[in-house]
């Protein structure tokens, strides 16, 4: 044999015994514990006790914040196609499709389409009943209709319309507002600094004098009362706005009805009822003699 072989065998039986090592115990053989009869079988399991399977565990009940998550990507994806001008309705398995959703259970699909579609401001139900769409804040389609609502709420005093509500109801919204731009007037309101849309009627635009500008903006009023503005004005000489501003209505007084009086007999003297008609018969008969 080769010597070379050999003295790496030496060196590796003697590695082989400077390395420590556990010997594991083998444990002794427990007896196995007797079978359990059928009454303590049903009092270990608890009654009516779900049986967890992975291909009916979707078809179960799930929690409210499983079913209103499943509502709120449903509401987002309806009104996303409504911006983008998909406007038909859909079915629940079709809505269900197009938000990848098609492994839910069948309860929360029966609330969906029997419950919470129906009850949602954001979802509009077809006459059948089977079919969903968004359902916007303003019927409003393109420029026109956008222009023609701005413009009535400008006529009734209505005010401005949110931004907000316009970019949800008009589908490609930011395309119609830059068409429509020298016609409709950005204000921002200084609360929560949205934007606001107002009519641009060019009919009441006029100049102002620079000067009046001025006096217009030195004037502040923000910490004062109506009543404090009168005030004021009545010591200025300036008496033109009494006719303006709400009246206070005064109540009428009501005039009482004119009853005729009726002659009410005496209750205490009825025992001189014949002694007072004697009286009278003989004050008509002496009237206008002379007692002379």
């Amino acid at each position: 044999m080769d010597p070379a072989l050999l003295r790496e065998r030496e060196a590796f039986k003697k590695r082989a015994m400077a390395t420590p090592t556990v010997e594991k115990k083998s444990k002794p053989d427990r007896p196995a514990p007797p079978p359990l009869s059928d009454d303590s079988r049903r009092k270990m399991r608890p009654p009516n006790a779900p049986k967890l399977d992975a291909t009916t565990y979707k078809t179960m009940s799930g929690s409210s914040q499983y079913r209103f998550g499943v509502l709120a990507k449903i509401v987002k994806f309806m009104r996303t196609r409504h911006q983008d001008g998909d406007d038909h309705p859909l079915t629940i398995d079709e809505i269900l499709d197009e938000t990848n959703q098609l492994d839910i259970g069948q309860s929360v699909k029966n609330w969906l389409a029997s419950e919470a579609l129906h009850n949602n401001p954001k979802v509009e139900a077809s006459p059948c009943g089977t079919k969903f769409s968004f359902k916007p804040v303003y019927k409003i389609k393109d420029g026109k209709t956008l222009m023609r609502l701005l413009k009535q709420h400008d006529l009734k005093g209505l005010g401005g319309i949110l931004l907000d509500d316009v970019q949800e109801s008009l589908p490609h919204c930011e395309k119609v507002l830059k068409n429509r731009s020298a016609e409709i007037l950005f204000v921002i309101r200084p609360i929560d600094k949205k934007k606001i849309l107002f009519y641009n009627d060019r009919t009441a635009n006029f100049s102002v004098d620079d000067e009046f500008q001025k006096l217009w903006r030195s004037a502040t009023v923000d910490a004062m009362d109506d009543a404090k503005i009168d005030e004021y004005l009545e010591k200025q000489g300036i008496r033109s706005m009494q006719d303006h501003g709400l009246k206070k209505a005064i109540p009428k007084r009501k005039k009482a009805a004119n009853k005729k009086r009726q002659f009410k007999k005496p209750r205490d003297n009825e025992h001189l009822a014949d002694v007072l008609e004697v009286y009278e018969d003989n004050t008509l008969t002496l009237k206008g003699v002379n007692p002379t």
